[in-house]
């Protein structure tokens, strides 16, 4: 039995009907490179069931304290049930992009069973008709609570039921599996009672990390290493109001080439800083569009991963965060892809100075039943709609394999993310890197964006401004010179009159200074008549 973090538990408190706080993944995979060209259903039952003991989030369930008293706990699930967990469904023909983004959007829409172990695999067969992809293809839309897994140790998830190479199903290894039993009610009372009494502790102990790194915070503002001119609260647009139980869902993909050498136009850039640069100019075509964009810069949220080496496999969020304006107020995509890597770099020193971890460690220490009420509160009386966002939006960064990936068999041929939006923040940007590609997908409220292929459709444009900026800077920076140079001199020789008297002015001497004056005098007199 092991006790949920504070930052875990959170994520229990804020999942309401409308708010289910599960994040997620949509791999699509070539079935023609398994053994036999295809895979059945059965097949891939028998696959993961074969690789349940590799990741322990597979067969944990949820206990919660009685009247939220303390955080919940996880134990093995005695009941667990593969077949409840993985589920098989088919898009109608011609099974193309668009049906698939409708079907991701529903199975997001719907919040997980949180008396049983958080996750959920849906098989979607009938990938006929998509561009760039293989006919026949199936997808993987996976879904697991956010208490569970961040994106780090989502990956190590996805680790446990991926291949390197297209080997068979293993059909003769179960893994043997024996549940706890429920911990007594008196047992999680005692529990609570003794955290109870070492929480002054843990918090002061917190409380002294903090002092040198709120120290340092004040020295580099005071040096100018920081600035704090940019921290203020995120203009208010449509995408932050209240949510409702509705998805969309769509994506567009980049070669990670195109983005590497983006940034390489902006010395010290990032592929994250590019990725930012892309939404942000997604967003403010998409905003135009909706008469909705603000003057000042919308703000995102970007999480950071703290976890240590050595905590790649451990349960739950090790996440901080920052915040970074994305330059949605200014149109040139050069200039915005310069002003988002100033304002990373000034974010990203913001937080090292304070320490990510720190801030992290003072989710533990939130009441857990006040933090319960607070989000159902918070929910239930429409807070969001009265006051400015913190950020309009999240855009988390996920890191993948370079290597092609097998699962049952099956060769991936695209990976893209889901995530939770909620009161306040109606869409998630999920970017997922994936061999040579790169992909940014979305999901939102389906009130706030009713449009989703035109928001696709910015992104795309944005990313394709900013790849035609390149070529046209780069042909000004090598050919601008040699044109200034030469040309500039002779277009002076021939075509004013005054600068080719010049050599015969040498040669004359005083002489030349008569016909030189009477030359401009004779205009002079007939602009006067």
């Amino acid at each position: 039995m092991e006790q949920l973090s504070g930052q875990d538990a959170s994520f229990v408190y804020l999942d309401t009907p409308n708010t289910p706080m599960h994040i997620g993944s949509v791999g699509i995979y070539d079935p023609s490179t398994a053994p036999g060209g295809f895979v059945r259903f059965k097949d891939i039952l028998a696959h993961i069931e074969s690789r349940l003991d590799k990741a322990r989030s597979f067969r944990q369930k949820l206990v919660r304290v009685p009247f939220d008293l303390d955080h919940p706990y996880w134990i093995d699930d005695p009941n667990f049930d593969l077949e409840f967990h993985v589920r098989h469904i088919a898009l109608p023909q011609p099974g193309d992009w668009r049906q698939l983004c409708i079907q991701v959007a529903r199975l997001h829409a719907r919040g997980l069973d949180l008396s049983k172990p958080l996750w959920e695999f849906n098989i979607v067969e009938g990938l006929d008709n998509i561009e760039g992809l293989p006919k026949g293809c199936f997808a993987l839309v996976a879904k697991v609570h956010h208490a569970a897994i961040d994106g780090m140790s989502g990956v190590e998830l996805s680790a446990a039921v991926h291949d390197i190479e297209p080997v068979p199903v293993d059909r003769t290894k179960k893994a043997k599996w024996k549940g706890e039993n429920e911990p007594a009610v008196t047992e999680m009372l005692m529990r609570t009672w003794l955290n109870s009494v070492t929480q002054p502790v843990k918090f002061a102990k917190t409380l002294a990390q903090t002092v040198p790194g709120a120290a340092r915070l004040i020295r580099e503002v005071a040096g100018g290493d920081v600035s704090l001119k940019g921290a203020r609260m995120a203009p208010q647009t449509l995408l932050n109001g209240k949510v409702g139980p509705h998805r969309v869902w769509d994506g567009v993909v980049f070669q990670l080439s195109d983005i590497r050498a983006i940034k390489d136009r902006i010395e010290g850039a990032t592929v994250n800083d590019v990725v930012l640069t892309i939404i942000g100019g997604g967003l403010r075509k998409y905003l135009l569009s909706r008469k909705n964009l603000p003057k000042e810069s919308l703000q995102v949220m970007a999480p950071i991963s703290v976890r240590a080496e050595g905590e790649k496999e451990a349960l739950g969020n090790l996440v901080s965060a920052m915040l970074v304006q994305i330059g949605t107020q200014i149109e040139d995509p050069m200039e915005r892809l310069a002003w988002v890597r100033k304002e990373a770099v000034n974010s990203k020193a913001m937080t090292n100075a304070v320490g990510a971890r720190t801030l992290t460690d003072y989710s533990q220490f939130i009441p857990s039943g006040l933090a319960g009420l607070g989000a159902r509160l918070y929910t239930r009386l429409g807070v969001s709609n009265l006051h400015s966002p913190v950020f309009n939006c999240v855009a988390t960064n996920v890191p993948g394999p370079r290597v092609p990936l097998y699962f049952a068999g099956a060769k991936m041929v695209r990976m893209m993310g889901t995530g939770p939006v909620f009161d306040g923040m109606g869409l998630i940007n999920t970017i997922y890197s994936y061999g040579p590609e790169i992909a940014i997908s979305f999901t939102s409220d389906r009130d706030m964006i009713p449009d989703p292929a035109n928001y696709a459709a910015a992104l795309r444009e944005s990313f394709d401004e900013l790849l035609r900026a390149m070529p046209k800077a780069e042909v000004k920076a090598k050919e601008a010179a040699p044109v200034k140079a030469k040309p500039a001199t002779k277009a002076k020789a021939v075509s004013a009159k005054p600068a080719a008297a010049k050599p015969v002015k040498k040669a004359a001497g005083p002489k030349a200074k008569v016909p030189k004056a009477k030359t401009p005098a004779k205009p002079k007199g007939k602009a006067k008549k």
